[in-house]
């Protein structure tokens, strides 16, 4: 069975970093597109970047381009978020994405909640 599961979500203080982490299981991860969604209350989830199977990356909001950082390791099927100088806005719960579109392959994680805050 095909899934992501996220982890390293958590409170941190305004200026703050976090790395979230999400590995992936039953499905050939390196074929795969990987992103990190995020949504906040009250809004639509949203791209917060998208690394692809050849590494290229791709960033969704501009104001999140030169905080969060999108890598990935196949080797250990992982994909992980490097978050630096968290401000209050980006608290919203976290997803990880596989998705293989050529295909249709299209897997969500649970998510994990992070919370910016003094």
């Amino acid at each position: 069975q095909a899934q992501v599961v996220e982890s390293g979500g958590g409170l941190v203080q305004p200026g703050g970093s976090l790395r979230l982490s999400c590995i992936g299981s039953g499905f050939t991860f390196g074929r795969f597109t990987m992103s990190w969604y995020r949504q906040a209350p009250g809004k639509e989830r949203e791209l917060v970047a998208s690394v692809d199977s050849a590494g290229r990356r791709t960033n969704g909001a501009d104001s999140l381009k030169d905080r969060f950082t999108i890598s990935r390791d196949d080797a250990k099927r992982t994909v992980h978020l490097q978050m630096n100088s968290l401000q209050p806005e980006d608290t919203a719960v976290y997803y990880c994405n596989a998705r293989w579109s050529q295909y249709g392959y299209d897997y969500w994680g649970q998510g994990t909640q992070v919370t910016v805050s003094s």
